[in-house]
């Protein structure tokens, strides 16, 4: 009994001991790295290690993979400076008494040789803790880092981030300007020495603006940093009335046929500025297959990533961006750096293989001991004078970037400074946390040696600022990187971009500012009219209809004039109306004033020898009142057609018609008058009339008789109808009789005239009548009610034409559906439009939009484009 407890607790203790063992094993294989452990290129001990992740090479060598083994790493085939940079940095802060006393930093150094996939991982090289060591037992043990310098392009960054984020491992970058690395959810641990491209974008778009180039290509790296930057820069672009004719993307493993496609899409565009958001691998791949096609003549637009690079500057072909300009990181100067990095023996004995990999490609020589030797080639020696190369290596024009490794380097170590509490000297010499170094780095303020202020905002970048560089080429054909203005993000827009009064040097050597646009600016008197199918920066300058004017360039409407003024020719202005008379001193109103003024006289003259004859019989048998009457009015209307002649007035404007009116019609009442008594008085002589002096007795009473009588002859006379008199077609009594004028007939028959008798009247010929009774709309306008309420409809059927039941269809365009935008057809209407589906990453979410809206960064437009 004895024997089988003690045998069941000595297999309990036995199960323990194997379930420890098993965990210990299964967390060992959890954490390991698949496949071949990945050497540092370079690498050093100390108590804390940073990380470093670079591309000491630009590409790599593709070997086909046959499935039957483990496939080989990549092989690769730039300098590496940054590199350098970093043990530069490292080395300066090993031997100063006021930064980590007693601490030695030591480096592990990773070739990413341009690939993300390699760059992702060589960082859990990093980060992993029980990755097996190599066999070499002179290697350092590699332990978790508490940060990493690199990488140098946007996309690695983006993947390692993604990576490094749970471990929140700082990664900070010196040359890596996508600016969606600035959103802290997506990649928490990142930081950047370098602005980012937001500023960049917008600083591009007002450099384009300021020199009125309004009309651009663009071509992208097909990447992070090409798509975020170029739509950084179309967004801010179409805001400052920049359009892009086209937008092309490129990587430098795109097959011959892309190259092709582009400089057809080049060579058959009209504008000349290319705005460009490549890396210097891909632009030296294009250029070189555009110097073939002789594609010059163009404005290159250019960002840091090539603008000062000095091997793109040396390309077969460069010659195609002479004149270019762009934005440049602000020229910087690290004392000690240069002689640092010339002064390359000291590698040899922390990289044996990169070092030896460099000597021979430098020099183009062989070390004995290498299996690469070949005949042809000399022995190296290891003591040639690295100083006298003349190649990329030596060229340090790329200080500014090598500025922001030292930079990033010190970053670290200040943060590790206030970590760990030194004074005059670290006391705690264990690697602090990463993630408390995270936090910490993101509040260091410091100025480096050089007087430069080093800091991080909220989202782990810099302050912005940029040179201004201008691609001016010497007599031997080398270029010469010449700075012509600055641009700071931290000033007031209107004043961020400042450009200095230099000879800039433009495209084809030119000393004039190229002329990129669609349309010409639309002079004053005229009006844009957008080009059909075309971008806004695309229109037709229409000149102002008469009475219209537009007193600006670039008018999109004119304006109409006043209804007392009208348009000059130039359409830019409204004149008043000029008031056409008859004057006085013209002809026609010479020869109207003489016979109205001789006209006048005369009956004034009638008038009075009739007056000195008054009492004579034969003015007394002349009915003097009437006559007297008659010679007034004449007179008067003789004189108011003076009134006619001359410059008008107010008060000639307002008595000229009313007081010939009323002269005329009293001399035509006094001749009727006078005719009148005639008669009568030819009555009078009949027998029962009354007696001559009855008549003069009553003389008075009856001119007031006459002349009310008159007055109403001759409205009689001048509204009576010529011909005989029309008679109503529909005729009814009542006591208010109310007239009305219909068409009961919509034409006539024609009778020719043969003017012997009076002609007969018009003969109807359309006999189906039009009466106002018969379908009748019952319906209701309320002027007193809004716009949108005043007519009211009865919910009747209605019959259309052909008798349809349906309201006839009549538009020039049909309605745009969710999705699209309407776009003017040239030289029509505003009713006549073509729908546009809108562009990828832009939705139209009602029907009959004119604009499609660009979706959220983070965002992107489904297929049907309306969300």
């Amino acid at each position: 009994m004895l024997s089988t407890q003690r045998w069941s607790e000595q297999g309990l203790a036995l199960l323990q001991l194997l379930l420890v063992a098993s965990f210990s094993k299964s967390e060992e294989q959890v954490c390991s790295l698949m496949g071949e452990p990945e050497e540092p290129q370079l690498f050093k001990t100390g108590d804390i290690i940073l990380g470093g992740i670079f591309s000491f090479h630009s590409n790599w060598k593709t070997v086909e993979s046959t499935y039957a083994h483990r496939p080989l790493p990549l092989q690769c085939t730039r300098a590496f400076q940054y590199a350098q940079a970093m043990l530069f940095a490292i080395e300066e802060i090993n031997n100063s008494t006021d930064l980590l006393p007693g601490i030695t930093l030591g480096y592990m150094i990773y070739d990413a040789c341009g690939s993300i996939a390699r760059s992702v991982r060589v960082a859990l090289a990093l980060t992993d803790v029980n990755e097996e060591t190599a066999s070499l037992s002179d290697k350092p043990c590699r332990g978790s880092v508490p940060a990493i310098m690199g990488e140098t392009s946007s996309s690695p960054c983006m993947a390692i981030s993604t990576v490094l984020g749970p471990f929140y491992i700082p990664l900070v970058s010196h040359f890596a300007t996508c600016a969606c690395l600035s959103n802290k959810v997506k990649y928490p641990s990142f930081l950047r020495t370098i602005p980012s491209d937001y500023y960049q974008s917008r600083a591009l778009a007002q450099m384009v603006k300021h020199f009125g180039w309004t009309w651009v290509g663009a071509i992208r790296s097909s990447d992070d940093y090409g798509t975020n930057g170029m739509a950084t820069f179309t967004d801010t672009a179409t805001q400052l009335g920049i359009c892009l004719e086209y937008s092309v993307s490129f990587f430098r493993t795109d097959p011959a046929e892309k190259i092709q496609r582009i400089i057809y899409i080049i060579k058959g565009s009209t504008s000349r500025v290319i705005v460009t958001f490549l890396s210097h691998m891909d632009l030296e791949i294009l250029i070189e297959e555009f110097a073939h096609h002789n594609l010059t003549g163009y404005q290159w637009v250019g960002t840091e990533a090539w603008i000062s690079d000095s091997v793109t500057a040396t390309t077969e072909g460069h010659y195609i961006l002479d004149g270019s300009v762009g934005l440049a990181i602000p020229k910087a100067e690290v004392t000690g750096l240069r002689e640092f990095m010339l002064h390359v023996k000291p590698l040899n004995s922390s990289g044996e293989k990169l070092f030896t990999k460099f000597w021979e490609t430098a020099f183009h020589c062989s070390f004995k001991w290498t299996k690469e030797t070949a005949g042809s080639q000399k022995e190296c020696t290891g003591y040639e004078d690295i100083a006298g190369l003349e190649n990329s290596f030596n060229d340090m024009s790329l200080m500014p970037i090598f500025n922001n490794v030292y930079k990033g380097v010190y970053a670290i170590a200040h943060s590790l400074h206030n970590i760990l509490g030194c004074g005059q000297k670290c006391s705690n010499t264990a690697s602090p946390d990463p993630f408390t170094i995270l936090q910490n780095i993101k509040k260091i303020h410091f100025k480096t040696k050089e007087g430069e202020e080093v800091y991080f905002n909220e989202n782990g970048d810099p302050a912005a600022k940029y040179d201004i560089i201008n691609w001016q080429p010497k007599k031997d054909g080398s270029v010469e990187f010449v700075t012509i203005g600055l641009y700071d993000a931290s000033l007031p827009e209107d004043k961020q971009l400042n450009l200095d009064n230099k000879t800039f040097y433009w495209a084809n050597n030119s000393k004039k500012v190229p002329v990129s646009i669609c349309s010409g600016t639309c002079d004053s008197g005229t009006r844009k009219v957008l080009q059909k199918g075309k971008p806004v920066c695309c229109y037709d300058c229409i000149p102002c209809a008469e009475g219209e004017i537009s007193n600006r360039t670039d008018s999109i409407t004119c304006v109409r004039c006043h209804p007392e003024f009208w348009s000059n020719e130039r359409r830019d202005d409204c004149e008043k109306k000029e008031t056409e008379f008859l004057s006085f001193t013209e002809i026609m109103g010479s020869i109207l004033t003489l016979s109205s003024l001789i006209g006048a006289c005369l009956t004034a003259t009638v008038a009075f020898i009739f007056f000195r004859h008054r009492n004579t019989p034969i003015v007394k048998a002349n009915n003097s009142e009437l006559s007297f009457l008659l010679l007034f009015s004449l007179t008067l209307c003789f004189l108011c057609s003076l009134t006619f002649i001359g410059r008008p007035s107010d008060w000639s404007c307002m008595l000229r018609h009313t007081a010939f009116g009323i002269t005329f019609v009293l001399c035509i009442s006094c001749v009727l008058g006078k005719t009148l008594a005639v008669l009568m008085a030819f009555k009078a002589t009949l027998p029962g009339m009354l007696s001559t002096q009855r008549w003069s007795e009553q003389g008075l009473a009856l001119l007031q008789l006459l002349l009310v009588a008159s007055f109403s002859k001759s409205e009689e006379r001048v509204c009576s109808l010529m011909g005989e008199p029309e008679e109503p077609q529909l005729f009814k009594t009542g006591d208010i009789i109310l007239g009305g004028i219909f068409s009961f007939h919509s034409s006539w028959r024609t009778v020719e005239s043969s003017y012997m008798h009076r002609p007969l009247p018009l003969q109807c010929i359309r006999s189906d009548l039009i009466f106002p009774l018969y379908g009748c709309i019952h319906s209701n306008w309320t002027f007193s009610h809004p716009n949108d309420k005043q007519l009211h409809l009865d919910n009747l059927t209605l019959s259309w034409a052909n008798n349809s039941k349906q309201v006839p269809i009549s538009v020039c365009s049909g309605t745009c559906t969710l999705g699209t935008r309407k776009v003017l057809q040239k030289g029509k209407p505003v009713c006549c439009y073509d729908c546009i589906p809108c562009a990828e990453g832009e939705v139209s979410n009602t029907t009959d939009s004119i604009t499609c809206v660009k979706c959220h960064p983070e965002f992107w437009s489904n297929e049907r484009r309306d969300e």
